[in-house]
């Protein structure tokens, strides 16, 4: 008889291009586990947005797993307890599944899921999906290992899947049985296999021509990014398969001069410093909840201001743009890339608040929050890393350039109706602001130039202390990719690598 063995779901919701499913099919009879650990859905990153678009995504694996012969099985409680019951109900010697580079509790969830093997003699087969390397000892050499990977032959998605019959399985829990909050996002994108393909063919065929000219743009931006991010956090489609996708419509395009090779190749290019920051947060753990400079430890007040932080998570700031972007991804889950650098610096300098506590915040709300990324881009934004430009965003000026006719400021602060134009973005300076502040919307909690060139100061002046550079290179050393280009984009262009 073939034993018996587990394939362990995590963020890696498919069949395609599944390496763990591949291997654990060819080594005996499966049992596709999803373990649904309450632990982790009350820490603060976690939202029920997070887990609406994950039980889409399992409904979508559940019914193409039983379609090949093993039916996903759900189980819900602490993953060493579900997976020693499975052990010692049918045998299990062999689980197998992907690595991941997730949060702090996940991290910890899969050491003691690793000592829980070694003590029962299970053997734990933990696969690449994706650039990231285990352990690794330094970033010389690292793209090119990269590269090779995402070149590599993807696996087939298995026609059959030999199951273990007669293995119950647990309903999913609701949101409140859960501990998550309610939490409405009604223009959420939809979780699942069959949206992620739409998502990924419509960019590459129709919708990616204007991705370079069109992804700032607050409006355009929605349409012209790929929007795959989501099913990349959650592994409806694997970073290979989009890569070799992307490549193989660049040789379709190749010679002409509409924009599509363009487009293409800063696609491709933001595929790779995807995997280039969650790398960071493999190597460095710590960068998740600690400054990576530590000299910034301590620089903004460990407990926040609670008015701003209410008043910036809410959109009610009283600076236009600001407020329309934090509605927006309130509404939708999603930001392009230089709104979401925008919201965290503008809450970092000009509203003095700590990264971690607006880092929760945005976390819970981005539908494709990606640790790896999220935290890198936190700090980066709140000028904590030490090895980044410091970038402090004027709202107004941002609000100005990227919504010249306001039209995306209006739609999402309705309550700007009667400001002009010409003082949307600043309408304390509006005549009639006297009767429509404090009343119709909130005068802006901060002075926006005072704020930045106070915040300005107090970074810089960390950046001068002795030994600082030195810290700096160390990390630089560590971290920053060797690329002969900029070896990170600029702050400016992304807070976290939104696709």
């Amino acid at each position: 008889m073939r034993p018996v063995v587990i394939c362990w779901f995590k963020r890696d919701l498919r069949l395609e291009d599944h390496p763990a499913l591949h291997r654990a099919a060819g080594n005996g009879i499966v049992i596709p586990l999803y373990i649904v650990e309450p632990e982790l859905w009350q820490r603060a990153d976690a939202s029920a947005r997070h887990y609406a678009f994950l039980r889409e995504c399992l409904d979508d694996l559940g019914t193409r797993l039983a379609a090949r012969g093993a039916p996903l099985r759900i189980r819900v409680g602490p993953a060493v307890a579900v997976l020693e019951d499975l052990r010692r109900r049918y045998g299990v010697t062999q689980l197998f599944s992907h690595e991941e580079t997730g949060n702090a509790a996940t991290y910890a969830r899969d050491r003691a899921v690793a000592e829980w093997a070694r003590t029962q003699g299970v053997t734990w087969q933990e696969l690449p999906q994706c650039g990231v390397v285990r352990r690794l000892d330094g970033r010389d050499r690292w793209q090119a290992r990269r590269d090779a990977f995402v070149a590599a032959p993807q696996c087939p998605a298995p026609g059959h899947v030999p199951g273990v019959a007669g293995v119950p399985s647990e309903p999913l829990p609701d949101p409140a049985d859960l501990g998550l909050a309610p939490d409405p996002c009604p223009q959420r994108q939809a979780g699942g296999r069959g949206p992620a393909e739409r998502a990924l063919t419509g960019f590459l065929q129709v919708r990616g021509r204007t991705y370079r000219r069109a992804m700032s743009s607050p409006l355009a931006g929605a349409s012209a990014c790929s929007r795959i991010s989501p099913y990349l956090a959650l592994g409806a489609l694997s970073v290979r398969e989009v890569a070799q996708a992307a490549q193989a419509r660049a040789e379709e395009v190749r010679g002409a001069r509409d924009g599509w090779a363009g487009a293409l190749r800063s696609f491709q290019a933001r595929l790779a410093w995807r995997d280039h920051f969650i790398q960071k947060l493999e190597s460095e753990p710590a960068l998740e909840y600690r400054c990576l400079h530590p000299a910034y430890e301590g620089l903004r007040p460990a407990t926040p201001d609670a008015a701003r932080l209410a008043a910036w998570a809410a959109g009610q700031t009283g600076l236009p743009f600001v407020d329309a972007c934090m509605r927006q991804l309130r509404a939708t889950g999603w930001l392009n890339f230089r709104m979401r650098a925008m919201v965290m610096a503008v809450a970092s300098y000009h509203l003095w608040l700590d990264w971690r506590a607006t880092g929760e915040v945005l976390a819970r709300r981005f539908t494709d929050y990606e640790p790896g990324i999220h935290w890198s881009q936190v700090q980066t934004q709140s000028g904590t890393t030490g090895m980044n430009a410091i970038r402090v965003y004027n709202p107004v000026k941002q609000g100005r350039e990227q919504d010249p006719e306001g039209t995306f400021t209006r739609r999402w602060v309705p309550e700007l109706a009667p400001v002009p134009g010409e003082f949307l973005q600043e309408p304390w300076r509006w005549p009639g602001a006297g009767g429509f502040l404090g009343r119709g919307y909130p005068a802006p909690v901060v002075d926006p130039v005072q704020a930045a060139r106070t915040a300005r100061a107090a970074v810089w002046a960390v950046r001068r202390q002795e030994g600082f550079s030195d810290t700096a290179q160390r990390l630089v050393a560590k971290h920053g990719s060797r690329r002969r280009r900029r070896p990170h984009p600029s702050p400016d262009r992304q807070l976290r690598l939104d696709l």
